[in-house]
């Protein structure tokens, strides 16, 4: 009863500020929302494709190297489930402005020096998204509490193009431009400290926080059946969009296709899910339950995978879209659920925090297990029949995920 209280005392404070009532404050608030957004994963994504450039500039070994673009999944792995806790201690406000601080000085440090400052930034840097992206479902249900559906869009498809901006932009800038990594990496803290400027103002009317700590309901969301249908869910979709972008020009480059025409057929694989990762949560949350947008998700995964599988060349197009059709539809169902299966701010953080930490692990894992399994069969069959076995998976998890129900409660339906 205490934490029931506690917590509609947060969100009284969060909802009477909402769109219509707060007028500029909300706007403000939402174009916040949407640069603390961008600045969830451009700083991780704009790596990748600077990994060689790094790895010889400070003559990293292969393992090393690979170890920049997993450590920072491993810290989302590591503080999700603490997130809420610190919310709930020190005030939601705090600890997203002091994630968003840490962010700006993680990618600053990051470009300092050697070695020992790349990665010590970059575990900053996981530790600060980690903590951003289990907060923000939670403030969008509290502050919006009407525009869930549009401000999660916005919110996933701001992450999603900075992302793939941030990957097709940094070779440019580092080689033509002549910034070098260090400087191409440096420039992402332009858009980090935007996001922490326009979050000073939410500083007042988000208020600080209860500033105690409401026991239970953590222990209640590691114990629902639902909450792990969630966390599947979650967990597999990011499986499959981390192996898949690590390894999908990897599979085409071995069937003869060029490193150009392999990175152009990835690249509108990233391309196909920004639409829908804006219009899904939209439509998910005018329906009484997402069990058919879920069905229509891993539909398109397992097409997608099949015809890389079996396809031939000349339709890798077609099949790079189902995949990022797919990948649009499985990430803005997995934000929404984090909401629709919820009654409270305070759930919808700690249910956020458990499945994006147990999500990222199996981010982590999938790419380097797909790797093994190849060098183990000599062949991308087993890899991809795993893919397909994981499509399987999310459909089962999803279904339960998409009822019509909230956590902790099985029979009561959520709408």
């Amino acid at each position: 009863m205490k934490a029931r209280q506690e917590d509609r005392k947060i969100q009284t404070s969060l909802s009477t500020l909402s769109p219509g009532n707060a007028g500029s404050n909300g706007i403000l608030l939402g174009v916040g929302i949407i640069f603390v957004a961008a600045a969830l994963r451009a700083p991780f994504t704009s790596v990748g494709p600077l990994l060689e450039m790094i790895r010889d500039d400070l003559g990293l070994s292969n393992t090393l190297a690979g170890a920049i673009t997993t450590l920072p999944l491993l810290a989302f792995a590591l503080l999700s489930p603490f997130a809420p806790q610190l919310a709930r201690r020190f005030g939601l406000a705090n600890v997203l402005m002091l994630a968003l601080l840490a962010l700006s000085m993680g990618i600053l440090i990051r470009s300092a020096s050697g070695t020992l400052t790349l990665f010590a930034g970059t575990a900053i840097i996981g530790l600060s998204i980690a903590v951003c992206n289990v907060l923000l479902p939670g403030l969008i249900k509290g502050r919006f509490p009407g525009r869930i559906g549009l401000l999660t869009g916005i919110y996933t498809v701001s992450m999603n193009l900075c992302a793939a901006v941030a990957s097709g932009i940094s070779v440019p800038i580092a080689d033509q431009a002549g910034f070098g990594w260090r400087g191409t990496l440096a420039l992402w803290f332009i858009v980090a400290a935007l996001a922490t400027l326009f979050w000073i103002p939410q500083m007042k009317s988000l208020g600080q926080g209860s500033g105690t700590s409401t026991p239970g309901s953590a222990g209640k969301m590691w114990r629902s059946p639902l909450a792990w249908q969630v966390t599947l869910f979650m967990g597999l979709q990011s499986l499959l969009y981390y192996v898949l972008i690590a390894w999908f020009s990897v599979i085409l480059g071995e069937r003869g296709m060029s490193s150009s025409h392999a990175g152009w057929i990835l690249s509108l694989l990233q391309l196909a899910q920004l639409p829908f990762t804006f219009f899904v949560p939209l439509w998910a949350g005018k329906l009484k339950n997402q069990r058919g947008l879920v069905v229509i998700t891993a539909v398109l995964f397992m097409a997608g995978i099949s015809g890389v599988w079996f396809g031939s060349s000349a339709w890798m197009p077609v099949w790079a879209i189902c995949i990022g059709i797919a990948g649009g539809f499985a990430f803005g169902l997995a934000m929404m659920f984090f909401s629709l299966r919820t009654r409270s701010t305070q759930e919808a953080s700690e249910l956020s925090g458990m499945a994006q930490s147990i999500g990222y692990l199996l981010a982590a894992m999938g790419p380097a297990l797909f790797g093994l399994l190849h060098d183990a069969t000599h062949s991308w069959n087993g890899p991809l029949a795993l893919l397909v076995a994981a499509s399987v998976l999310l459909l089962v998890a999803g279904l339960g995920a998409g009822s019509n129900r909230y956590v902790g409660d099985a029979t009561e339906p959520a709408k």
